[in-house]
């Protein structure tokens, strides 16, 4: 998130007819241009400040009838300083930004006006002059010592001119001038407006001394030190990161913020931060129960990111009997059972949600009715209702929608067996965005596997990297559609491409190593190549399956079990629990390797891997 290298060092802002400093009357001077990078960052400096007019500018401009019944209070512009206002505006309009700057910058000091420094502050960020910019700002912050709006203009502009070093005071200022009730909203915004600069570790020095305070504060000592690990995060240092979280947590266990921080280092593949979420789950509701609802959300997403579905919807499941008047937690909660083939469950879930989502009407609800209706649609095509499918796909409106629509229509007609005119649907369906080329390609190739036309869909992916040569994913399922279609030596060609153009891409690795295990060859290298995807991505249950499967291949039937039933309980899948039953049926526990498949064929009975094992061994659980 920092300045990429590319970027140009910091400008300095130089006024050739010195309007700066010069005496308040017209000038000819302009600003000096900034370096595009800047001038974006400056733009959005103003972008982001600009809502934060103070409250008198809100009472000019909401004249109400009690408002105008208020006794008239004069302006303290006399006629020579509103005539020079007027001459700074009609500069800054004419393209003078530079004159129009002195001439409002001056009334400003001879008003001690934090309106008018404020707009100082702003000619000089449209014309993408930073340093004038910050002078306004200082000089604002410096008469009127009192505005948190000056001071953060002064923070954010020396960020945008990437001067992190001289923030530690301004930072400590605004946080000493933040009324106690908005202070932890304040520190937990300081990762996020320090994410540009480049220099990540001086950015947490700053800030840890700005904190100090903060830190020793029991009011606010858990949200300090949240916002001191997302700094060590940025930094690319998860442990340190996680013992900020810890020291947040045990200075207040209700706190919501440690236990958002361990949601992201469990997305960096840090496991033991879940501890301290199930912590704070347990801690939060007897105290601040307000923050729990987001907090368990939050964790049931990671949860399913992390594909462990069955602990994602018991949160959910939780969630939505505590907190039913919430909508979203119920379209989760849907979309799991619908994962889970739990059809009825799932229709009443979406049900709720589709009710909740239409008494709000904002646009955030809109965009989770299409994902409702999808969602409904694929239940009724599961249960071959396929009028009821088109029906529910009929109600998507969003034109941004509509490509997901068509792409559910073509599954339709593919079930039906039109499988030609599913594939020429997509092909027609308009590009309205630069991604819409590869997601048509991506579901036509989709629709052919799902059709098992193997052949056909690896020809599909290979017209979509012909297109998108450096999309990994592309080629990754290229490679998988290789070895569907009986190309092998096709498949081992295009994993090492995509390891050559992406080395950390675990899947690759993982991929051809289990190819080789399941094959019975070349099982040396199978097991580099698995080891190598365990170290990119050690918390993945699938790359553990390959690693146990691999060791059975070996010989090493205790330490298959024992790989294989960790990923199990980890991911309880079908093709893990194909695995695990044969390793346990070979080793004569017969009674639990039936269990096992049992279990698996309630997971995905159409399961390739299983049903191939169970045929191979005779087997009829």
């Amino acid at each position: 998130m920092g300045i990429t290298p590319g970027e140009p060092k910091p400008f300095h802002y130089h006024d050739p007819m010195n309007t700066l400093h010069r005496p308040a009357h017209p000038a000819t001077g302009r600003f000096r241009a900034a370096s595009p990078v800047i001038a974006a960052l400056l733009g959005s400096v103003l972008m982001t400040l600009s809502w934060a007019a103070p409250a008198q500018t809100a009472a000019v401009d909401a004249a109400t009838p009690d408002a105008a019944a208020e006794p008239v209070v004069n302006s303290k512009l006399n006629a020579p300083l509103f005539y020079q206002l007027l001459l700074g505006e009609m500069q800054v309009n004419a393209g003078e930004a530079g004159a129009g700057y002195s001439l409002i910058l001056d009334a400003a000091r001879k008003q001690r006006d934090g309106l008018l420094y404020r707009r100082a502050v702003e000619v000089a960020l449209q014309a993408r002059s930073g340093e004038a910019a910050l002078t306004a700002a200082q000089a604002w912050a410096q008469a009127l010592p009192e505005s948190v709006d000056a001071h953060r203009f002064e923070l954010q502009i020396l960020l945008a001119l990437n001067r992190p070093g001289e923030t530690a005071p301004v930072l400590r200022t605004l946080l000493e001038r933040s009324n106690a009730a908005e202070r932890d909203g304040v520190i937990s915004a300081i990762p996020q407006t320090y994410a540009r600069v480049s220099d990540k570790a001086l950015a947490l020095r700053v800030v840890r001394e700005a904190l100090a305070g903060a830190l020793k504060q029991p009011e606010h000592s858990a949200t300090a030190w949240t916002t001191l690990g997302r700094m060590e995060l940025a930094s690319d240092r998860p442990e340190q990161a996680l013992a900020a979280a810890r020291t947040g947590q045990a200075a207040d266990p209700a706190s919501p913020y440690p236990a958002l921080l361990a949601l992201e280092l469990m997305e960096r593949g840090q496991a033991s931060a879940e501890d301290l979420v199930k912590a704070h789950l347990q801690t939060a509701p007897r105290s601040t129960p307000e923050g729990t609802p987001n907090v368990q959300l939050a964790y049931a997403r990671i949860l399913l990111d992390l594909q462990r579905n069955t602990d994602a919807r018991a949160q959910l499941v939780q969630l939505t009997a505590q907190q039913p008047e919430l909508p979203e937690p119920w379209l989760l909660l849907g979309t799991v059972q619908v994962q889970d083939s739990d059809l009825g469950a799932a229709t009443r879930s979406l049900q709720t949600y589709m009710g909740l989502a239409r008494q709000s009407g904002d646009e955030r609800s809109a965009r989770g009715l299409t994902q409702a209706y999808l969602l409904m649609a694929q239940i009724a095509e599961k249960q071959k209702d396929y009028a009821a499918a088109n029906a529910w796909l009929d109600r998507i409106e969003n034109a941004s929608d509509i490509m997901a629509a068509q792409m559910r229509r073509a599954s339709l007609l593919a079930k039906q067996g039109q499988l030609a005119q599913a594939r020429a649907l997509l092909r027609n369906q308009p590009e309205r965005r630069p991604e819409d080329a590869r997601l048509k390609l991506a579901a036509e190739a989709q629709l052919l596997r799902d059709m098992k036309a193997w052949q056909q869909a690896f020809d599909v992916y290979g017209e979509a990297v012909a297109r998108f040569p450096d999309d990994g994913d592309l080629l990754y399922d290229q490679a998988t559609m290789a070895e569907k279609a009986g190309k092998p030596d096709v498949m081992e060609q295009l994993l090492r491409r995509l390891i050559a153009l992406k080395p950390d891409y675990h899947h690759a690795y993982n991929a051809l190593g289990y190819s080789f295990a399941d094959r019975g060859v070349r099982l040396p290298e199978a097991k580099q190549l698995i080891e190598k995807a365990v170290e990119l991505a050690p918390q993945d249950a699938y790359i553990k399956d390959s690693l146990g499967w691999l060791e059975f291949r070996l010989g090493n039937a205790p330490r298959a079990l024992s790989i294989l039933q960790a990923a199990y309980r980890q991911r309880p899948d079908a093709e893990i629990a194909a695995h695990l039953g044969e390793v346990l049926w070979t080793g004569g526990q017969r009674e639990q390797a039936l269990k096992i498949w049992r279990e698996g064929l309630l997971l995905a009975n159409d399961n390739e891997t299983l049903q191939s094992t169970l045929k191979r061994l005779r087997v009829k659980p």
